[in-house]
Formats: structure tokens, C-alpha cells, sequence
């Protein structure tokens, strides 16, 4: 039986208020801006404009340091809005706004002296970076630009994915108690203003997030585990895993597409956690996910024995088709991007889908098809397509060659409007911008484009270019209130 409390938490999250775009910016920006209006009321004395400005970016980044604790991805009542690709973007540029705020905090402040004095701006300077006084900020500093260097490396550096993630949380952490120290020892306008109760607010809320992330979520894994039932190879080092919940553990009550956070054996806690697309519908039993081998974990996925306690945390993801008044469903898979697929395509079945159905399925090599059974089953109870679609020969494979350019998906479109179908999309980065840049070309519109993608290796996609560009006006917003702060009279 489902829980009440999980079915009314999964039923709010649905049919929550969906603010649109321009109106999460601005609350961002409220967000993040609010300690300035609220230093406004204080009785600093009168200063520089630029060491007014340096103050100004000091105070944002400390909140905004903690927002992002909350556009991790890992609060669907945030990502609920706007999708994992969108809400990841956002937390990475978030993270640059960050950083230029912090390293220019210390320099805007020696900025009038250096300008006047060379020679006693740079002493100035070396007195913020090795005074005690200063030296909290200093280590706020340092946490968060190592913070985000490991993540921009986090692909060349000898490091599993567990330990990069066991040092992401704690720098983090680290980053937000070092500023909001610094603010509290150092801050002029935090003395003469009502800024105290913001901070211990903001460092309240990062201690609340990270406490129902790490503390409230390990016990519900453990408190509610789920058992393997299953494991079967569907293709070349690609595993689909059967799991059910354990004796009074709930169904999980998710829409097709969406992921969760698994972990596996003794090791459920959610530093260790890894994120697997359900490949399953709501409506069948249990719940299945297509993951493959790609090293750390998930090379010994084909080994686990039938009765393995397993971690599920979620669901995630706004990658659904439900809600959707589309004429006509365009699905596109790239090699384990078939996972919430497949998902999708049960789901269909499992609902008794009447519209055109169109499957575009592309690997690297033909020993990586998955499921193609299962697919070519459902021909028989859908208005059903397929286009297979193999990058490499081989000797048995007589499916077509190449990638996934136009001219192979206006074919995919053919008896169909663009304009009044809409596109799922998931695979590796590369494939997801180029092929969704090609569905541009043939007509399709741009907002019924939706794509999730498993590596941010390669490239952007005009939707990328486009959200970037809207972003970018949040950062924008950020500096013209800096700017309006530091103008401002005391």
C-alpha cells in the first residue's frame, strides 16, 4: 500500500505552481540581493564607491554561496521548475557569478589605495590575505575555488567518483561557514546594520539542507531499502536490474522518465549515491533501470546477487511526456540514453497510446543495442517507427550506418508536423547538441525540444546558447545591484 505522506508530497510536487523563467530569475535576484537592501538601513560610515562595491560582492556571494546547496539538482521542489539540464546549467554559472565575487571582493577594496599608492595598495593587499583578522575569508576563498577547479577537472583527475564527491560537500561547507565567519569578524556594514539575523538565516539554511540531504535521506534509505530481484545483460556491458521495495517500504509513485539515486549493499549513504534513469512504467510492478559499465561502480553492476539490499532515492527529472498535448511523440535515444526510453515506451504500452510514436535509436557499435525485442514487440500495439542506427559496421548488422544527421530525421518525421510533435532526447553530450540543433533545421520548435544528456564533454546546442544568454541577464542583474550599492548614499 502506498504511504499517504509520500503520495500527497508526490501529488503537491506535481501539481505545484510552475513559476515561469522570468519570475525565478527575479526571485533569485531577490535572494541573493537582499543583503544589500537590508546593509542599506544600517549606519556604516561613508565610503569609497569601490570599497562600497567590494563589500557589496562580498555579502552577495555569501548567499549566494548557500543557494547553491539548493540548485544542486537534489530539491525537486527546485528542479521541478526547469528540469535537470536547466537546473544544472544554472548552478554552474551560478558558481562562476561566485567566484568573480569573491576574488574581486579583497581587490576592489585596495583599488583606491593601489590607484593613489602602487606600492601601499599591494601591502594593503597582502594584509588581507595574511592578517588573522582576515584569514577565515581567506580560507572561504580558497575552499571554493578548489571546489570548483575539482569540478572542472573532475574528468582528468585520478579520482573515483565517490571521492570527488566525499570532497565537494565538505568544501562547500566550508566555503559557506568560512564567508559568513569572515562576514561576522570583518564585515563593517554586518555591525552597523540588521545584517546578523541574514546570516545566521543563511548559515541556518545550508546546516537545514545539509541535514536532509545526508542525515533525514541515509535514514529513509535505510529505513526503507529496496531488494534486487533481478539482473540481465541487454547488451555489451549494459545490465537492466529488476528492484522491488522490501517488506514495508512503499511503492515509489514516479512518472516515466525520471531518475533516481541509487546505492547499493552497506554503502547507502548519499555521498555514494549515483544517478540511473527508470526504465520502467508506474503502472508495472517494481521498477527497472538500464545502466552500463563505464568504470567505478557500475563495473561491477553484472555481478550483484538477486537479494542485494538497494538504495533508491527520488524521483527526479522533469523528462516526462505526461502533460503533453502533442500530436505526435519523437523519441531518440543514444547508446544507454535508451534507459528512460525504454522507460517511456513501456509506459505507452502500459497506457494504451493512440498517437504516432517514432523511435530513433543510434550507438557506437551494434553489440550495443538494447532491448530491440522488446521494441520491435510494440510495433504490434503502437503507431510505432524505428530507426536503428549503428556508427560502426558489422558482419550480421544490417541496420543503417552513420549518425543521426537531417536528412535521416526528416525521414523520421515523414507523414508528421514538427511543429505539433514533441522530441525526448538522452544520450552523451555530443550527440544531444548536434542532433537537437538538427531537429531545428527540420521545422522542429525549439520549446518542444526535451533533452537530458549523461556528459557535458561536448559543446552547446543553440537551446544551450539561448538559456546561456538568459542566465547571463541574471549576472547582469547581479552587477547593476552591486553597482546601484555602491552608488548609493549612507
Amino acid at each position: 500500500m502506498t504511504n499517504p505522506i509520500d503520495s500527497v508530497f508526490h501529488e503537491t510536487g506535481r501539481n505545484a505552481i510552475r513559476l515561469p523563467g522570468p519570475a525565478l530569475a527575479a526571485f533569485y535576484l531577490g535572494v541573493v540581493l537582499l543583503p544589500l537592501a537590508v546593509a542599506l538601513f544600517g549606519r556604516a560610515a561613508p565610503a569609497d564607491p569601490w570599497e562600497r562595491a567590494a563589500a557589496a560582492l562580498g555579502m552577495i556571494a555569501v548567499v549566494a554561496m548557500a543557494v547553491q546547496f539548493v540548485t544542486s539538482g537534489r530539491f525537486n521542489r527546485v528542479s521541478c521548475h526547469l528540469g535537470i539540464d536547466k537546473i544544472m546549467a544554472f548552478h554552474k554559472i551560478a558558481a562562476w557569478w561566485v567566484l568573480v565575487a569573491v576574488v574581486l571582493h579583497p581587490l576592489l577594496y585596495v583599488l583606491p589605495t593601489w590607484l593613489e599608492a602602487p606600492t601601499l595598495g599591494y601591502e594593503r593587499l597582502e594584509i588581507y590575505l595574511t592578517s588573522p583578522h582576515y584569514r577565515s575569508g581567506v580560507v572561504a576563498w580558497a575552499a571554493f575555488a578548489l571546489l570548483l577547479v575539482t569540478s572542472l577537472l573532475r574528468e582528468q583527475l585520478p579520482w573515483r567518483y565517490e571521492v570527488w564527491r566525499a570532497t565537494h560537500l565538505p568544501l562547500g561547507v566550508l566555503a559557506v561557514a568560512g564567508s559568513l565567519h569572515h562576514a561576522f569578524a570583518a564585515g563593517r556594514f554586518t555591525a552597523a546594520s540588521p545584517l546578523p539575523s541574514l546570516w545566521l538565516a543563511a548559515g541556518a539554511a545550508v546546516a537545514v539542507v545539509v541535514g536532509v540531504l545526508y542525515g533525514w535521506r541515509w535514514l529513509k534509505l535505510h529505513r526503507r531499502p529496496w531488494r534486487l530481484t533481478g539482473v540481465l545483460r541487454v547488451a555489451d556491458r549494459m545490465w537492466e536490474l529488476q528492484v522491488e521495495p522490501a517488506p514495508g517500504t512503499p511503492p515509489l509513485v514516479y512518472r516515466a522518465g525520471q531518475f533516481v539515486w541509487l546505492t547499493v549493499g552497506r554503502r547507502r549513504f548519499p555521498l555514494l549515491d549515483h544517478p540511473f534513469s527508470l526504465s520502467d512504467s508506474p503502472l508495472d510492478p517494481g521498477s527497472r533501470l538500464i545502466i552500463k559499465e563505464v568504470g567505478d561502480f557500475t563495473s561491477k553492476v553484472g555481478e550483484l546477487e538477486p537479494g542485494t539490499p538497494i538504495g533508491l532515492d527520488g524521483p527526479y527529472g522533469e523528462f516526462v511526456l505526461e502533460g503533453s498535448e502533442a500530436e505526435a511523440v519523437i523519441l531518440i535515444a543514444g547508446g544507454v540514453g535508451i534507459a528512460p526510453i525504454m522507460g517511456l515506451l513501456r509506459d505507452m504500452l502500459a497506457r494504451g497510446e493512440r498517437r504516432p510514436v517514432r523511435l530513433a535509436f543510434a550507438v557506437g557499435a551494434p553489440a550495443n543495442f538494447a532491448c530491440l525485442g522488446e521494441i520491435e514487440a510494440a510495433r504490434a500495439h503502437l503507431d510505432l517507427r524505428v530507426l536503428l542506427l549503428s556508427e560502426t559496421p558489422a558482419p550480421d548488422y544490417r541496420g543503417e550506418v552513420g549518425r543521426l544527421d537531417r536528412q535521416r530525421l526528416s525521414t523520421l518525421f515523414e507523414g508528421l508536423d514538427p511543429a505539433r510533435s514533441v522530441v525526448l532526447m538522452c544520450g552523451p553530450g555530443g550527440m544531444v547538441t548536434a542532433v537537437s540543433d538538427a531537429l531545428l533545421d527540420v521545422g522542429m520548435p525549439m520549446d518542444r525540444i526535451l533533452y537530458e544528456r549523461f556528459d557535458y564533454a561536448a559543446g552547446s546546442s543553440r537551446q544551450d546558447r539561448r538559456r546561456a544568454r538568459r542566465l547571463a541577464a541574471i549576472g547582469v542583474g547581479l552587477a547593476l545591484g552591486v553597482a546601484m550599492f555602491a552608488l548609493a548614499s549612507s
